[in-house]
């Protein structure tokens, strides 16, 4: 579900005792005063925690939450604000807020904002280290292209992919939606998106890949160029007569032709990805006989 309301906050990190409070922005077409405010934790469904009036601050803490107390208002300069004076770290979890919408011919309906994630730990903030790789034809007959922009080595994971271009000579701008669809990968430690870019005929552009993190914005270091597209493709060729195929001698491979380098790239994205998954199910089950190896033998010697 697309978000409607605004929160800028990816992340949030704090050690326990601090203080810590979530902005919601968009609240303006709400259709009533109200902002409700969830908590999601990794293994838990959505839970109300509690509303939020948004012209006074007044708070309704009716809904039944274990954590109820631990949960104030705070009138900031977008308006008012969930807050936790004293963080615990049971307060580890994702905040969503959300409020009603009256659209006609479709009612009262709920809209949400893209969620806050806080971590509660000692750890320091760390920003990505981001890096953007050439670009590669992925279609030669559909004059499409791609990059590959990752996102490693941060904490606390959790990070947002935005793309911008450049034409020779012209200003940087954002890379309008309906010329770009983004894949985004995310494993332990590294997060990875995918553009594939639908490039107007007869222009070249630079992109520049953009990494939002709790710690800052990060750009990658260097743009890739993408050069303009076919104008047309070549004709198809008429299929030879089976005789003549018999008598053709076949020649090398050549590794050069574009077809051959996308189907290369396309293997080496594959054995990247397939390599990652292998080695988080490897990990998953290292572990999993690990945590199992002790509580047997402890029932064994009971």
């Amino acid at each position: 579900m697309a978000a409607e309301l605004i929160q800028d906050q990816l992340s949030l990190t704090r050690r326990v005792g601090e203080s810590v409070s979530f902005s919601c922005g968009g609240t303006d077409q709400c259709s009533n005063d109200y902002v409700f405010w969830y908590q999601k934790k990794e293994t838990e469904t959505f839970t109300v925690i509690l509303d939020i009036n948004k012209n006074n601050g007044n708070i309704d803490s009716s809904y039944g939450h274990p954590q109820k107390d631990d949960f104030t208002s705070v009138n900031e300069q977008n308006g008012w604000e969930l807050k936790i004076d004293k963080v615990k770290l049971s307060h580890s979890a994702s905040y969503y807020c959300s409020c009603y919408k009256d659209a006609p011919h479709r009612g009262w309906y709920l809209i949400f904002g893209s969620g806050t994630k806080l971590y509660v730990t000692d750890e320091q903030v760390v920003k990505p280290v981001v890096s953007v790789y050439p670009a590669a034809p992925r279609a030669h007959l559909e004059g499409k292209s791609s990059l590959l922009c990752l996102a490693s080595a941060m904490f606390p994971p959790r990070v947002q992919f935005s793309w911008k271009r450049q034409k020779e000579g012209g200003p940087l701008e954002e890379l309008p939606p309906a010329e770009g669809e983004q894949l985004e990968l995310t494993e332990s430690g590294r997060s990875a998106a995918i553009l594939l870019i639908h490039q107007p005929e007869n222009s070249t552009y630079k992109y520049s890949c953009y990494v939002k993190h709790e710690g800052g914005s990060v750009e990658a270091p260097t743009q890739q160029e993408v050069p303009a597209p076919a104008a047309s493709c070549p004709p198809e060729r008429e299929p030879a007569h089976p005789a003549a195929l018999q008598q053709a001698p076949l020649g090398p491979l050549d590794p050069l032709q574009p077809q051959c380098r996308v189907k290369l790239l396309c293997l080496l994205y594959t054995v990247l990805i397939v390599k990652s998954l292998v080695s988080c199910c490897g990990l998953s089950l290292l572990m999993i006989l690990r945590n199992k190896g002790p509580s047997t033998n402890g029932t064994h010697a009971d």
